[in-house]
């Protein structure tokens, strides 16, 4: 029987995510496999049904195949609580540290069980110090190819951990912008250049340095260095490097501060065929050692007889030619969106009404914003209900909203809604919430049979990467462009910052091929639809004009697209 109550809020995610953590700790704490297996199954069968299973009963739980009594039991109690005892109980003995070394590549439940237990290893520290001292690869079943799979995880993931999402590196800058009261600066390095991540914060600044560096030092947290031309410092446990430069020089400093390095090298050959070296403080004549200084970048580029190059291309991509010959793209901006193709309210995980929703829209100046809860937490009737308050909503604002969905592409390839229901929605996006650990065949093969629905629309955060947290999984994207080229599927540019999800050299390689992208903010609240900023910083890395993106189209030309 289905059962009412408050506990509906609790997706069947939400149980299969509680499950299978309770095998893999089961696991890592040397429990029987079988019993730990159980766990593991039960978490896929649950997270491949279309009913809330929270909201049936012990009865109707034991009639799904690999759930019994007991497992049946503690879904009832994750229902109420969001956990259960067990589990509680469970994690409770193993430390902390222990259980975030899963998320190092190479590091599963029962090879962590041994490391744990044979070797004393409770934290990444230790785990490092092992891989170093050589002392893995003398554990049975073990070997020097083990030990340095797991060398190379720890590598990756101190790589995401020690760099920061775009809000994190915001913050920081918001710390230190007012003690540049005076004098042109300008932030520079990766940040310019829109990167999803930032592992360190460049400044580049006219402002006085003896009247600045009182300031800075009040505001660091250590000095880590200092030469003549610059200061390095941690600021909020983030590095900050500032270059001091004259006003007439400011053009090559912050060319050269701003990067990539593959980009300054293709530069300098540029400037070096016309006699020239690159500097930081200018152009110098190879002949004669004379200086030619530039107090912004367009000089330095329109003396060398190029269009300025946008920072979000400074990737060594083919950029430099093109501003030689004045070919550049003209890159999307904000003002060419028309609406935002991803948005959650309270009827599934957001925290915001239709009514919010579209007068955030009006405030924003959209012709639309499409709503797209989650298929996994919207009953079919509640989704007829939502379609009805949808149009009462759009009688009353210029912003019109469309009933759309996000509907999860289950572990078994289906989808969360049927065939009838997604062809009656105004747009549908379709993405992985689950069986991330899936190999790269089955997960890629998922997507591909989304693609081929008639009624999917749009491939959402399509690699499931969330910033310094969860990599992407393993989804063979190559494929996936060249299929959604064929079906004329659009892909995801989720904006928010801690997705950032497509990468810019895959949105650059989907451009190539003529697939549509699609902007959305995935906002769950009406803070969240300014992030659309981080969405156009990557679709312009990925080299997007306001074609490339279904968002600049008009209201009638997009629901034209999607039919």
């Amino acid at each position: 029987m289905i059962m009412k109550g408050p506990e509906r809020q609790v997706t069947n995610r939400d149980v299969a995510e509680r499950l299978a953590l309770m095998g893999r700790l089961l696991e890592v704490a040397g429990a029987d496999r079988h019993r730990a297996g159980a766990y593991a199954r039960a978490a896929r069968q649950v997270d491949r049904l279309s009913i809330p299973v929270a909201r049936l009963d012990e009865e109707a739980l034991t009639r799904i195949p690999g759930i019994g009594v007991r497992i049946a039991a503690q879904i009832r109690e994750i229902a109420g609580t969001g956990s259960f005892q067990e589990l509680d109980d469970l994690q409770a003995t193993i430390p902390g540290t222990v259980i975030d070394l899963l998320d190092i590549s190479g590091v599963g439940p029962r090879t962590l069980h041994t490391l744990w237990k044979r070797l004393g290893i409770q934290t990444i520290d230790d785990l490092e110090a092992a891989v170093k001292g050589r002392r893995i690869r003398g554990l049975r079943g073990f070997g020097a190819k083990k030990e340095e799979a797991i060398g190379r995880g720890i590598r990756r993931y101190r790589e995401r951990s020690n760099r920061m999402t775009r809000p994190q590196a915001d913050a920081v800058l918001g710390s230190i912008a007012a003690l540049f009261p005076d004098g042109q600066y300008a932030v520079a390095g990766s940040y310019r250049r829109g990167a999803s991540t930032v592992g360190k914060i460049d400044i580049v600044t006219t402002t006085d340095r003896a009247s600045l560096m009182d300031h800075l030092s009040a505001a660091a947290d250590a000095v880590a260095g200092e030469n003549d031309g610059a200061v390095s410092l941690s600021i909020g446990g983030a590095r900050v490097n500032v270059r001091f430069t004259d006003p007439d020089r400011y053009g090559t400093e912050l060319l050269c501060a701003t990067g990539s390095g593959a980009f300054l090298a293709r530069l300098a050959a540029v400037a070096l065929e016309q006699g020239y070296r690159l500097e930081p403080g200018g152009l110098v004549d190879s002949a004669s050692g004379r200086l030619q200084a530039f107090g912004s970048e367009e000089e330095v580029f329109g003396f060398l007889g190029m269009e300025t190059v946008p920072p979000e291309l400074r990737e060594d991509r083919g950029e430099i030619e093109l501003a030689l010959s004045r070919t550049l793209p003209d890159l999307v901006e904000l003002r060419n969106l028309r609406g935002d193709l991803h948005a959650h309210t309270t009827a599934s995980d957001g925290r915001q009404s239709l009514e919010d929703v579209a007068a955030a829209g009006d405030a924003m100046g959209y012709e639309y914003i499409a709503i797209t809860d989650h298929s996994s937490r919207v009953s079919l009737e509640a989704l007829a209900k939502q379609q009805a308050g949808i149009e009462r909503v759009n009688r009353r604002h210029t912003c019109q909203l469309l009933a759309g969905t996000e509907v999860d592409i289950r572990s078994d390839g289906s989808l969360g809604y049927p065939n009838g229901v997604l062809a009656d929605l105004d747009l549908v996006i379709a993405s992985v919430h689950s069986g991330f650990d899936q190999d790269q065949d089955v997960l890629t093969r998922r997507v591909l049979n989304a693609m081929e629905n008639e009624h999917v629309d749009i491939i959402g955060h399509p690699t499931g990467r969330l910033l310094g947290r969860r990599p992407p999984y393993a989804i063979d994207l190559a494929r996936v462009i060249d299929h959604a080229a064929a079906t004329g599927t659009a892909l995801e540019i989720n904006a928010s910052p801690y997705r950032l999800d497509l990468e810019d050299i895959y949105i650059w390689h989907a451009k190539r091929k003529g697939v549509k992208l699609a902007a959305g903010t995935d906002a769950h609240r009406v803070g969240e639809f300014s992030n659309i900023c981080y969405g156009i910083m990557m679709a312009r890395r990925g080299w997007c004009t306001p074609d490339d993106l279904a968002n600049t189209l008009s209201l009638p030309e997009l629901l034209e697209w999607r039919s």
